[in-house]
């Protein structure tokens, strides 16, 4: 069964852009910002997710949402621990 190609493959397509540009920066960048690297994370599941609901994969769907759940858990850390060094400094 071929899936044709129109606007969910392309909104897919650039959700994947996204994950794999993210796992770039986090393996060739000497430090990472978390904003940026889980805030594309985040970018990417829910562009894969528009994608899946469209040209529904269970598996991936199911893939995608635990991918976002782990980038929200990791912009709240973030934004927790940037509060915290605030306090620190001040």
């Amino acid at each position: 069964m071929n899936t044709p190609f129109d606007w969910a493959s392309a909104v897919g397509l650039c959700g994947t852009a996204c994950i794999i540009g993210a796992y770039a920066y986090l393996t060739l960048a000497k430090t990472t910002n978390p904003f940026l690297l889980h805030g594309t994370n985040l970018a990417g599941a829910a562009l894969l997710t528009v994608s899946l609901l469209v040209h529904t994969n269970w598996a991936s769907l199911i893939l995608e949402g635990f991918w976002a759940a782990i980038a929200i858990f990791g912009l709240v850390r973030a934004w927790r621990g940037r509060g915290a060094a605030k306090e620190r400094a001040g």
